[in-house]
């Protein structure tokens, strides 16, 4: 069967080099989801599309598709670099957590516009976040990205009361990814504790919008709350953890 070329947005999630001079990049599509592509005689100093191929750039692509796993880029526009994060060590940091996030919980070449909308959206606020003293795993931009694709992935943590019960006059005490939520002090066996901070935090960070996430005060205490129900959420629906948190 022929192969055939189609054009679509995407953001570049990772790259890596393969043979001598080309590269696999990691894209998320617009139109297709995820999709795994070579950039051939992208490392040549002559190449057309080095420079607009770097990870985190969102781009116009236009992907010929024949009869291997891999398409084959066959030409690419700027529609936003995002150099800004890419040089700035905090900014990148969170860039790559977000990158990641979405490699690991899209995998398959399924549309989802929500998605893609969410991470052009992310980047584009990351290029003007003013980098924080905390570790960037911590920033509030991250941790809000972070829910909110559990959110489009269908696991979104229930937290208005028990998930495990339905008690709305017990305190909640606690997240249980198996409960799918935080749950009260009587349900909550092997649960991971929480601060009330910190569940009203990241109620208050899924609830907000994107844009809003970096003007809403997280205590240090209501934002490690937030980042240990995203890591044990990975864990338990995904069973992976994100490489990119241990330097960030």
């Amino acid at each position: 069967m022929a192969g055939r070329t189609y054009k679509t947005e995407a953001v570049v999630l990772r790259s890596f080099r393969f043979g001598e001079a080309d590269r696999v990049l990691h894209v998320y599509t617009l139109d297709r989801g995820r999709v795994g592509a070579v950039a051939k005689g992208i490392r040549k100093t002559k190449s057309r599309f080095g420079a607009r191929l770097e990870p985190l750039s969102h781009v116009e692509l236009m992907l010929h598709q024949g009869s291997g796993e891999l398409q084959t880029v066959t030409g690419v526009e700027i529609v936003r670099s995002h150099h800004a994060v890419r040089e700035q060590q905090y900014r990148l940091s969170i860039g790559l957590l977000g990158a990641e996030a979405m490699l690991r919980l899209f995998t398959e070449q399924e549309a989802n516009a929500r998605a893609f909308q969410a991470l052009t959206r992310f980047l584009d606020l990351l290029d003007d976040i003013v980098p924080a003293e905390a570790r960037p795993a911590l920033d509030p931009l991250a941790l809000s990205f972070q829910l909110k694709l559990l959110w489009v992935s269908g696991y979104l943590p229930h937290l208005t009361s028990c998930a495990q019960c339905g008690s709305t006059t017990e305190p909640l005490v606690g997240y249980s990814p198996k409960a799918g939520g935080a749950v009260c002090r009587n349900c909550g066996d092997g649960m991971l504790a929480l601060s009330p901070a910190g569940i009203a935090g990241i109620e208050t960070l899924l609830g907000r919008p994107l844009a809003e996430a970096q003007e809403f005060g997280l205590t240090d205490r209501s934002a490690r709350d937030a980042l240990a129900v995203i890591t044990s959420a990975y864990e338990y629906f995904g069973n992976f953890r994100l490489r990119t948190l241990r330097s960030a």
